[in-house]
């Protein structure tokens, strides 16, 4: 049988084969009692909105670049108050030591005298402040700065001790639906504009091991579950991410937009970023850099906005293999807030385990149909020539028809509990209703591409039995895709392309690794992606690790560098 190249852009499984779901989600809106304010920073973009109307991909036919409501000028004067005196002869200068250098190279310099906390921490402000603040350049993928960051930065270098994890002092960007007690978590919406919350449990965990939060990133609003057929990377708050490799040429993936176009540009050390299904995966295909989608209750959920507490998770991307096993060693820590987490095996060394021979005498399932791409046909020679075995194999094919009844009954009862738990004080939205109907009072500004899917999870009427008895047939049916074949000739691992299988990997709670395997013709990035079983991380790092060392696939976006 044929298998369904299943492509999952944001959250949902479109197909490019007729079977299962297409969809795609976004949002806007915000909090009754607070004003919207007024962008202090902005340029005219109605020749670039006429211009995009003749793109050949609808999603890429964007009704608004920059937000509306977003003041950039804040966020200016955020970073400015925090780079007084650092000057562009100081940011060349340490680009060396800095620019597309992995966390432990980064670490070297400062114990080598040559750099400290504080001004890496100005350093890639500054970056951010060059780029974002030039229309031309811009990947509309900052919504908030944390204001102590340098102060939290200065205060790492006066308590730097030997020992310590790698994540210390590195400044780390967050999709802006994770909490944090440093900005406002918006999801993109303007009706959470104004919510402050506390710590999400990972940023809890980040912190605690010396890691530094830079700022928010923009993100497909409501994690791609709001409208359909709208442009990936947009929200209300944020505007419309952009992918560096292509300006409003290529889509950026979603939902996790701003986490993937920040790392392509070196905006951070690293970012979270979270998935549904294809969340993590998608951006960091489209952006060329590594991302991981855990396993489903390896790390805690907890204090992150939801769309479905089954299938959510958060997720390390990075512009490397190193790095993502850093910083997924630096979230795995912590109780255990997650209901999926119980009984979960926690490792927090994956970095030290990591071997560029790795790959030699694995078994790995190649999927014959996407052997008509000739970049996965190269990265599957690759493999054979560092000593893999390659099997090809056909996967069964396996519709779940009812997707989005199973995120909207998800998204039904989880919203209210995040907001219930986690809103700040001076919020009073308690449901997806609530939402809707504060968007219909403004749809221009709140909700231009519409709230589709919004509409459905507020009409979804299945009952908690039937729901249940969805869940279990979808786990089993995403289990039986990869289980089949991975049993039958005793695979390691299962390769595919960018997010096409993430919709069966999120059904069976696997774990996924996607890298940089080059890039199409137009110079649009494409990735290879590992799959493995339960809590298989530290294998798919490994994996990943060896095939990055013997290709080095990943190149700077050239505006960029």
């Amino acid at each position: 049988m044929k298998v369904v190249k299943l492509m999952i852009i944001g959250k949902i499984p479109t197909m490019r084969y007729p079977l299962i779901i297409s969809l795609l989600f976004v949002l806007s809106c915000k909090n009754k009692q607070e004003a919207v304010t007024t962008p202090r920073v902005a340029y005219d973009q109605s020749s670039e909105i006429a211009t995009s109307a003749d793109h050949e991909n609808p999603r890429m036919q964007f009704k608004l670049i920059q937000s509306k409501v977003l003041d950039k000028g804040s966020i200016w004067e955020n970073i400015n108050q925090q780079i007084e005196g650092f000057k562009e002869k100081e940011y060349q200068n340490l680009k060396p030591l800095i620019l597309e250098r992995d966390i432990l190279s980064i670490q070297g310099n400062i114990d080598a005298g040559k750099l400290s906390y504080q001004k890496l921490t100005q350093w890639y402000l500054y970056r951010i402040l060059k780029y974002e603040s030039d229309n031309d350049k811009s990947l509309q993928s900052i919504i908030s700065i944390n204001p102590n960051a340098v102060a939290q930065a200065i205060e790492k270098d006066t308590k730097k001790t030997k020992g310590h994890h790698p994540i210390y002092g590195m400044p780390i960007l967050l999709k802006d639906n994770i909490n944090t007690e440093d900005m406002p978590t918006t999801a993109g919406a303007i009706i959470l504009q104004n919510n402050q919350t506390n710590d999400a449990e990972i940023v809890k965990n980040i912190k605690d091991h010396g890691g530094i939060i830079l700022g928010k990133v923009n993100l497909s609003e409501w994690a791609y579950y709001f409208c359909t057929g709208c442009p990936l990377g947009y929200s209300a708050v944020g505007g419309q991410t952009l992918n560096p490799y292509g300006r409003k040429i290529f889509e950026t993936g979603g939902s996790s937009a701003g986490s993937g176009t920040t790392m392509a540009a070196n905006y951070a050390a690293a970012a979270v970023g979270t998935e549904t299904s294809g969340s993590i995966l998608s951006p960091s295909s489209q952006n060329s850099v590594v991302g991981l989608k855990p396993t489903i209750g390896l790390l805690s959920g907890s204090g992150i906005v939801p769309i479905s507490s089954t299938l959510d998770t958060p997720g390390p991307m990075t512009r490397n293999v190193s790095d993502n096993a850093i910083l997924l060693s630096a979230m795995s820590e912590g109780p255990k807030a997650n209901p999926n987490t119980k009984d979960i095996r926690r490792y927090d060394v994956y970095h030290n385990n990591l071997n560029k021979d790795y790959i030699s005498g694995l078994r790995l399932g190649v999927i014959k149909n996407y052997l008509e791409d000739s970049l996965y046909t190269f990265a599957i020679n690759d493999l054979k020539n560092k000593g893999a075995e390659i099997i090809e194999i056909e996967p069964e094919n396996i519709s779940f028809d009812k997707f989005i009844t199973f995120l909207n009954a998800d998204m039904q009862r989880d919203f209210p509990k995040y907001m219930k738990a986690h809103a700040g004080p001076k919020n009073k939205i308690r449901t997806v209703k609530d939402v809707v109907e504060y968007n219909l009072k403004d749809t221009l500004i709140r909700a231009p591409y519409g709230q589709k899917l919004f509409e459905g999870v507020v009409a979804e009427d299945i009952s908690d039995a039937d729901f249940d008895v969805l869940k279990s047939e979808y786990d089993s049916l995403g289990k039986s895709f990869f289980n089949t074949p991975m049993d039958k000739y005793n695979l390691d691992a299962i390769v595919s392309i960018n997010n096409y299988n993430a919709g069966h990997a999120a059904m069976a709670k696997y774990p996924c690794m996607t890298v940089p395997m080059g890039y199409q013709n137009n110079g649009e990035p494409k990735n290879i992606t590992f799959i493995a079983k339960t809590l298989q991380e530290d294998k798919l790092l490994k994996i990943a690790y060896a095939y990055e060392q013997a290709t080095k696939k990943r190149k700077m976006p050239s505006d960029y560098k």
